[in-house]
């Protein structure tokens, strides 16, 4: 396996925004719908966003779940899933919660002058759990080189959340297997509001179209599950 089986998971508006522009962040997803995620979460062995999303949101990225926890536990498992952040140019704070929760540590991805900015952020850093690993994964860092470095910690299935620019890289690339979409049934109605992808070259196209393997509701959101190439090993 060259690379582990990788789930894009995002909420957004019916007009396909992640955020609005105001101060706090917009909540898209129903209590349901974040205890789906939770399993989701559970059942994978890594998690991974962008620099972006750790400075807007300061996320913890945990299994929330006591019962799932324990789970995983007895799976032999740590409590919660290695989690990563790809950062061009070391733009990151590693006293964000991201860094200083959990049991399983984290990995930077960056590359070029970004590695240098994040060892010497490093220098900084208490030492002690959870820890925290730097890699270079070219400049600019590339889905390739972190998925290798992924599969090589024994990551065999990986959870991408955002944002905008990562579900990008990714999907571009065309090295993700599946996606989860929840669609919040608002508008956001905001030019400048963070959407669910950028511009790019997508290799799905109207020629060579997703498989949608899953549709259904939680409240009133929709959730769509779609197939882009190989089934789920595990």
């Amino acid at each position: 396996m060259d690379r582990p089986y990788t789930i894009l998971s995002c909420a957004m508006s019916v007009d396909g925004r992640i955020d609005d522009t105001g101060p706090d962040r917009l909540r898209l997803s129903n209590e349901a719908d974040f205890a789906e995620v939770d399993e989701l979460r559970a059942r994978c062995d890594a998690i991974l966003v962008g620099a972006g999303t750790l400075r807007t949101d300061d996320p913890r990225l945990l299994v929330r779940s006591e019962r799932l926890r324990a789970r995983r536990r007895e799976e032999g498992r740590t409590e919660n899933l290695l989690k990563a952040v790809i950062t061009r140019g070391g733009d990151i704070d590693l006293g964000a919660r991201f860094f200083t929760t959990g049991d399983a540590g984290a990995v930077v991805y960056t590359g070029g002058p970004g590695v240098d900015v994040v060892r010497d952020r490093m220098a900084g850093r208490p030492t002690g759990p959870p820890p925290v690993d730097v890699v270079d994964a070219g400049d600019p860092p590339t889905v390739k080189a972190i998925q290798t470095d992924l599969v090589a910690r024994g990551v065999r299935r990986l959870l991408v959340e955002g944002g905008g620019h990562v579900h990008t890289m990714f999907l571009t690339a065309g090295r993700v297997d599946e996606i989860r979409l929840a669609i919040a049934p608002f508008f956001v109605g905001e030019a400048d509001a963070p959407s669910f992808v950028h511009p790019g070259v997508f290799p799905r196209t109207p020629a060579s179209p997703m498989r949608l393997v899953e549709t259904r509701t939680i409240g009133d959101m929709a959730i769509l599950r779609y197939r882009l190439d190989a089934d789920d090993p595990a």
